[in-house]
C-alpha cells in the first residue's frame, strides 16, 4: 500500500516501534494484485467468471442452471448472456418499445427479434435468424422475457427465408400466420 504512514492516527504517528511494525507489515502484504483479481474475476460483469458470474446472478435474480428435463447448465459466457438479459428486463418497463429496444440491442446483427402485440392478451417474441438451443432454454424457461401482467407469450423462431410447401408440416395456410419453423411457450 502506497502512503501507508498517513493512515496511522497522530497518536502513533512518533512511535518507531508502532512504524516499523506497520512498515514491515506493508512491505510483505500487498493487496494490490489481490484487488486486481477481484476486479477482474468478481466486480466487473463484462470479466467475471466462475463464482464472480454466480454472484452477478444472485444480484440480478437467476440461477446458472435452468429446470428442464434434464436441468440445462450453462456455460460462463452463455450465463453472462443471461445476467445481461435479465438486468435489462429488471430496468425496463413491459412496453412493446422497452421490449423491443430490449430484443434489437440483444439481437445484434444476427438479424431481426421484435414483439407483436397480438390481442386478446398475447403477446408473440419473433426471432427471424437462429437460435441456438440454449437461447431457446433461456427464452423459454429462465422466466426473463418481459411480459405485462396477466398476458401470455410464445416465441417464433424462423430462419428467413421461408417460403415453400415440401417438408412443411408445421406450416399455417394463407393469411394464417407466416411460415413457421419453431413455436415455443413462454414459461
Amino acid at each position: 500500500m502506497n502512503n501507508y504512514e498517513q493512515t496511522v492516527i497522530s497518536q502513533y504517528g512518533n512511535s518507531d516501534a508502532i512504524l516499523a511494525l506497520i512498515g514491515s507489515f506493508n512491505d510483505a502484504v500487498d493487496p494490490s494484485s489481490d484487488i486486481d483479481n477481484f476486479y477482474v474475476h468478481i466486480w466487473d460483469v463484462a470479466t467475471a467468471t466462475g463464482f464472480g458470474l454466480d454472484i452477478w446472478g444472485r444480484i440480478v435474480g437467476v440461477s446458472r442452471t435452468i429446470p428442464t428435463t434434464p436441468a440445462t447448465v450453462l456455460t460462463d459466457g452463455q450465463f453472462l448472456e443471461l445476467i445481461l438479459l435479465k438486468a435489462l428486463a429488471n430496468i425496463s418497463r413491459a412496453t412493446s418499445y422497452s421490449i423491443n429496444t430490449l430484443l434489437t440491442d440483444w439481437a445484434g446483427t444476427r438479424g431481426r427479434a421484435y414483439v407483436n402485440d397480438l390481442g386478446n392478451m398475447q403477446i408473440r417474441y419473433m426471432f427471424e435468424f437462429a437460435l441456438e438451443p440454449y437461447e431457446i432454454t433461456i427464452l423459454t424457461k429462465s422466466g426473463i422475457l418481459l411480459r405485462p401482467a396477466g398476458v401470455g407469450g410464445s416465441i417464433i423462431n424462423t430462419v428467413f427465408p421461408v417460403f415453400g410447401f415440401q417438408g412443411m408440416t408445421e406450416a399455417a395456410p394463407f393469411n394464417q400466420a407466416p411460415f413457421v419453423s419453431g413455436i415455443y411457450p413462454v414459461s
